[in-house]
């Protein structure tokens, strides 16, 4: 039962500290140095996400072809459309497939 209760706590205080934001911040018109920065949040978030899934957290032998692969397809999309869903689909797609087939 406090493992259920601590589930909803943490998660009524996720929901709250976003709306917080969203709520008090909504008439309010960000500096555009801030809204600058904030260009940068998404790809720095996904930079993240596949340096630690390269560098294994899970102690493994290192990247896999498909790991490799994925990482590729994300530059070459990133490259050619500068849109970051068909970056995450494609490279998502060729990770997930090949994995699948090795």
């Amino acid at each position: 039962m406090t493992i259920l209760l601590t589930i909803l706590i943490m998660g009524l205080g996720s929901y709250a500290m976003r709306a917080v934001f969203i709520l008090l911040l909504s008439n309010q018109s960000f500096p555009p140095l801030a809204l600058k920065a904030l260009e940068y949040v998404g790809p720095a978030v996904m930079a993240a996400l596949v340096m630690t899934m390269l560098l294994s957290p899970e102690g493994g032998s290192g990247p896999k072809v498909y790991e490799w692969a994925g990482l590729a397809t994300a530059a070459v999309v990133a490259l050619l459309t500068r849109n970051h869903i068909y970056v995450l689909v494609t490279a998502m797609g060729v990770y997930w497939g090949l994995s699948y087939l090795v």
